[in-house]
């Protein structure tokens, strides 16, 4: 069984990832690729989708969103994603044991205890039967029902048990408003869907291996034992490696590692990058001293400026209609060279994000 160190799952992960170089893709091409997109916060994914895609603009994705080609909904980890239309029922339906489980650890499901699940969730239907509800009015109609809980609790609960998308102009590039909810399956007009857990096991390989089962548990939060089993029954379709650690590694069968010496280009990784969150052992993109400066204890993960493959720094802009500012606070200190390369991607970044700014400026804090 062939060893891998930390910089051959480097390479492998970010060429998995199309950051090795960008790719000539649309967002809905990208978003099925990588499985979802974590769009915790609305900018996100379209600072991903930058550091990956040719050609690029905000207006692709806004496109994609408004013509229902992509969605936003809760999955894995029980966090917002940006999915493919297609890929919005299946993947809910194999997630959905863990929202389940998790539904009353948090606060607003603490204030639920003990009411019936599942006839909230056929009167959430019910209200969402005609079209989408903003989600005020959506807790407002479940209150009037059950007036003991609070109509914030109830569309929380709604959410979990319910396929709901969050629809337009929610996460349209430079819009906002509040949120208005819809069933996926009617919102996107697609069937439900068939694929598994087996499929989404490959999938996730595809896009982010080669990987261990506990790997594969942090970016889904599923059940180890159900992976494992997951894992055990791909085995013919799968191949495997060794970890410096020992850890045995799966990848799908025929594919490829590039050169562990491949060169990569300085990035900036957009904020809630998956490919930090992904992985049960960072160590094949960020050192573990680093983790705390991208992981804020509040529930952020910052942009990160990534040389020959690894986080070196944080990156995060300022935007107004005629200033675009991008600060960059490096973990280390750096070259020349690395300041120039990270310069020229901060231009890059900011022509992006703030194309009418007259005045664009890439600054460097002290490392």
């Amino acid at each position: 069984m062939d060893v891998l160190s930390t910089r051959a799952l480097n390479r492998a992960t970010l060429h998995r990832q199309w950051l090795t170089e960008r790719h000539a893709a649309g967002p809905v091409e990208a978003a099925a690729h990588l499985v979802g997109l974590q769009a915790q916060s609305g900018d996100a994914p379209y600072y991903q989708l930058h550091s990956r895609l040719a050609g690029f603009t905000t207006g692709d994705l806004s496109a994609a969103l408004t013509s229902r080609e992509v969605a936003r909904l809760v999955l894995m980890r029980g966090t917002i994603h940006l999915v493919a239309a297609r890929d919005a029922v299946p993947m809910r339906a194999v997630v959905q044991p863990f929202l389940n489980t998790v539904l009353f650890n948090s606060t607003a499901g603490q204030t639920l205890v003990g009411i019936d699940t599942g006839a909230v969730a056929a009167a959430a239907r019910d209200l969402l039967a005609d079209g989408p509800l903003p989600g005020d009015e959506l807790g407002a109609r479940l209150a009037e029902r059950w007036p003991q809980y609070t109509a914030g609790a109830l569309v929380y609960l709604a959410r979990c048990v319910l396929p709901l998308v969050q629809v337009p102009p929610r996460g349209v590039w430079g819009e906002g408003g509040g949120l208005v909810y819809a069933l996926a399956e009617q919102w996107l007009d697609v069937p439900p869907g068939t694929d598994g857990l087996d499929e989404l096991v490959l999938r996730y390989l595809a896009a982010f291996g080669p990987a261990t089962v506990v790997d594969a548990q942090k970016w889904s939060s599923l059940a180890v034992k159900g992976l494992r089993e997951a894992f055990e029954r791909l085995r013919p379709k799968l191949v495997t490696y060794r970890g410096e650690d020992g850890r045995e590694l799966f990848d799908v069968a025929g594919t490829e590692l590039p050169d562990a010496d491949l060169e990569v280009p300085p990035l900036l990784l957009g904020p809630f990058d998956n490919i930090l969150l992904s992985y049960a052992d960072r160590t094949r993109i960020i050192a573990k001293d680093d983790v705390k400066a991208v992981f804020t204890k509040n529930g952020i993960v910052r942009g990160t400026l990534v040389l020959d493959g690894f986080v070196a720094g944080v990156w995060k802009p300022a935007l107004t209609r005629r200033r675009a500012v991008l600060e960059c606070t490096p973990l280390r200190s750096l070259t020349r060279r690395e300041k120039a390369g990270l310069e020229e991607r901060g231009e890059e970044l900011l022509a992006f994000a703030a194309p009418g700014a007259g005045h664009r400026e890439v600054v460097f804090g002290e490392g």
